[in-house]
């Protein structure tokens, strides 16, 4: 009975190998444009994102708009984005809904539209989210909507994870339903309750090199509490703002192949996903298939 099943899921490996071969490899970023003839973006691909989204200002319906954003839907918007140089361009579009997202600064409602992103010469044309991306890095992020079917995102050059994955952390005894997220530089893991001897309340970096004990809880409810050394902090840019992270040393990855690798620390009690796996976890070992 054994080895029907071993051969069984041999064969399914290299199945979903063969598929991944035949799409297009991405790296971490390319260059990308979301109209004919439009400026060009660095984008960033994003394969913990569903849809793509574009840096977005100066937005304004036309023929006015709705108190409630979702009333807006199907009437033309136009704004202004720019990209990493500082180049800009008026686009206008028909909305074709509204998004709410939830990160731990609260919830924020955006406009989605459909726009053409070109690679290369291949156009797809998918929903865009419109945000103000200002204190972002990357002006347009290329989500799992534009990926799927085509292409599959290599930061490693190594063998294949889908755009989730069960994964491990030694130190928690606990395993994650984790999203595997290429638009992060580095991991984060849900921490709250943290506790740590002698701690400086008033400035973090003097806690640098001190023990931090704090409670993780994975997707299903699971809690653990985990001690590690705080070894650097790390400052986190996003829509909101930025907020400094303690960074700690874990033990995490597939289980049976876990490694050590930086994690920063911070409340997920929002998110949907407790643990986050990004560039340095995937960096030299693995390539993003968001079809598998």
């Amino acid at each position: 009975m054994l080895k029907p099943l071993v051969g069984a899921f041999i064969l399914t490996c290299i199945s979903m190998s063969s598929i991944a071969a035949e799409k297009q490899v991405l790296g971490q970023t390319e260059m990308m444009s979301v109209s004919q003839d439009g400026i060009m973006f660095e984008a960033r691909m994003d394969t913990g994102a569903v849809n793509s989204s574009l840096h977005a200002l100066n937005i304004e319906v036309k023929g006015g708009s709705a108190k409630n954003m979702k009333d807006n839907v199907g009437k033309t918007v136009s704004f202004t984005t720019e990209n990493e140089k500082g180049e800009q361009q008026t686009l206008t579009a028909k909305i074709v809904g509204t998004s709410t997202v939830s990160n731990s600064q609260g919830t924020e409602t955006r406009y989605a539209v459909k726009l053409p992103i070109e690679f290369a010469d291949n156009v797809r044309k998918v929903k865009v989210n419109l945000r103000n991306r200002t204190t972002m890095d990357y002006k347009l992020l290329i989500g799992r909507n534009w990926l799927k079917g085509k292409y599959v995102v290599d930061v490693s050059e190594q063998k294949f994870i889908g755009p989730t994955a069960g994964i491990s952390i030694v130190e928690s005894g606990l395993i994650f339903d984790t999203r595997i997220d290429t638009g992060a530089v580095e991991n984060s893991l849900h921490a709250i309750n943290l506790r740590i001897n002698g701690e400086d309340t008033d400035n973090m970096e003097n806690n640098v090199g001190k023990d931090v004990t704090f409670t993780t809880m994975n997707e299903k409810g699971k809690e653990a509490e985990v001690t590690a050394r705080i070894h650097s902090t790390s400052l986190i840019r996003n829509a909101q703002g930025s907020e400094i992270r303690y960074m700690v040393t874990l033990t995490l990855g597939e289980p049976g192949e876990e490694f050590k690798v930086d994690v920063n620390l911070r409340d997920r009690s929002k998110m949907t996903y407790k643990l986050l796996i990004g560039r340095n976890w995937l960096q030299g070992h693995y390539i993003v298939d968001v079809d598998m």
